[in-house]
């Protein structure tokens, strides 16, 4: 054997011989770097959640750090107001009502449409799919003020109701939904289908059968995005649920909390850190679901 040979032969075998973490380790670097400045925003606003409010507008979250041991700078009295003030409990129901309707309708929908569009054959097939992708690009905005004008008191009087608001996630998250779940279930084998048909298995009893339970990795992943949009959402509460203490969820109770101006940085802190339970568990719960869905179709056998 050459020396070149040898010399080569010796160096694989003290990298084999290498642990796994210094092989890779630039790349953990990375990643360890990447993680730690996505989360110093959340820490930041942690650390501001649990200091005095007199702190918080004259020096920045970072000192308190600094100086951990500085006497009264810690304190827990934001989140007592936050969770001590009134209609907060209602506020949290109220999310919960709306944002659980709110994530299983679409999905309902999207894997319904998502299965016809992929394996069904019927007239104008491509110019509907068309026309759902296209109302991807429409912004939500847009479609505020035709909406209100349905749901008024003249016409299906859903203003400041929970099936107007139900209906409404349901109409803006519909589109994403039908995308995304027809470009999993367009990737499932075509023998599965055709196995079924042959069997004699109607459309439904397929879908219920062979779809649904191959499509759970891509339904996690979009219930995740969908409870958090609708559960963070602002915009779509004050507008079909208005101001009404009876009726107000919780970014709404929130919003109120903090005022107008938005001086109040103490409860917004603490507030925002409140609202983070529910989706980190929902998260948290689905997680692997979530990565299945994710990288579904991102590698082929």
């Amino acid at each position: 054997m050459t020396a070149p040979a040898q010399t080569a032969e010796k160096g694989a075998a003290r990298v084999a011989w290498r642990p796994a973490f210094l092989r890779s380790w630039p790349l953990r670097i990375a990643v360890i770097a990447i993680c730690a400045l996505w989360t110093i925003p959340t820490l930041g606003l942690l650390v501001t959640s649990v200091r005095n409010p007199l702190d918080i507008t004259t020096t920045g979250w970072w000192t308190a750090l600094l100086n951990p041991l500085k006497e009264g700078q810690w304190t827990l009295s934001n989140y007592a107001t936050v969770l001590g003030s009134e209609g907060m409990i209602n506020a949290f129901l109220n999310s919960l009502i709306v944002t659980i309707p709110a994530t299983f309708i679409p999905i309902t929908i999207a894997a319904f449409a998502a299965y016809a569009f992929a394996w069904i054959r019927f007239p104008f097939r491509g110019l509907l799919f068309a026309i759902v992708v296209g109302l991807l690009v429409v912004p939500l905005q847009m479609s505020l003020i035709p909406v209100l004008q349905l749901y008024g008191e003249q016409a299906l009087g859903l203003y400041g109701t929970f099936l107007g608001i139900w209906l409404a996630h349901t109409a803006f998250g519909l589109p994403l939904a039908i995308f995304l779940l027809y470009n999993y279930i367009s990737q499932l084998p075509r023998d599965l289908f055709e196995s079924a048909a042959i069997d004699g298995a109607t459309h439904f009893q397929t879908f219920m059968r062979i779809v649904l339970p191959l499509s759970i990795p891509a339904l996690g992943a979009f219930a995740i995005f969908q409870f958090l949009w609708v559960w963070n959402d602002l915009l779509v509460a004050l507008v079909f649920l208005g101001v009404d203490a009876g009726s107000r969820v919780m970014p709404t109770a929130l919003y109120n909390l903090v005022g107008s101006r938005g001086a109040q940085w103490h409860i917004l802190t603490a507030g925002a850190f409140v609202t983070m339970v529910v989706p980190l568990v929902v998260f948290l719960l689905l997680q692997r679901a979530f990565v299945r869905g994710i990288l579904a179709g991102s590698v082929k056998s």
